[in-house]
């Protein structure tokens, strides 16, 4: 349910965007250019789709060394939204989130790989629910450019599967065990 630490993730793909420097960027939150999404099974049926509101971060990529290239976030757990209030209440509770007691969750890059066409396997670890773990997030350069403000931008997308129990975190039925994690990352150049 980890969003965020994973949307500035997706990023790694900016490394073989064309960029001959490197560059750091700032998640451009304040714009609403980035979104960490979820998704999980409801009873089987159907999805349930939610957000996380409140995160930060930033990356930094070289397209001559991709390998150098890196992501960081934090995410606020509390500001989960399904939209529905007391789902989402429940969902930030002690079998779940347990935000009263982790209220952040984090996301930082311990390799970038290309896998070729504007890709790359983005892997750090997942501080998630007091959990660390190794994650994999598959990433997706989507472009890069001036903006109208006088900046300069990147965009990427991506995504890893989460396995709830890996956080000590139960999913809320059988159907309901693991979680996608949908990212979508707009830097802007410091």
């Amino acid at each position: 349910m980890l969003k965020k630490s994973f949307a500035a993730l997706a990023l790694g793909s900016a490394l073989f965007a064309g960029q001959a420097l490197a560059a750091d960027y700032a998640i451009d939150k304040e714009g609403q250019h980035a979104f960490i999404n979820f998704k999980i099974s409801h009873l089987g049926y159907s999805w349930l789709y939610g957000t996380f509101k409140d995160f930060d971060g930033s990356f930094s990529f070289d397209a001559a060394k991709p390998e150098a290239s890196s992501v960081k976030v934090e995410i606020k757990t509390a500001s989960l939204d399904s939209n529905h209030a007391e789902r989402d209440k429940h969902l930030r509770g002690d079998k779940f989130l347990n935000t009263s007691k982790h209220p952040t969750s984090t996301f930082e890059s311990t390799s970038v790989k290309s896998t070729g066409e504007g890709s790359a396997d983005i892997t750090g670890n997942l501080t998630l629910n007091g959990v660390t773990k190794p994650v994999v997030i598959k990433a997706k350069f989507l472009g890069e450019g001036n903006d109208p403000w006088g900046g300069y931008r990147a965009g990427f997308e991506g995504g890893t599967t989460l396995k709830l129990s890996d956080f000590n975190i139960q999913g809320p039925g059988p159907a309901s065990q693991e979680v996608e994690l949908i990212l979508t990352v707009e830097g802007i150049r410091k």
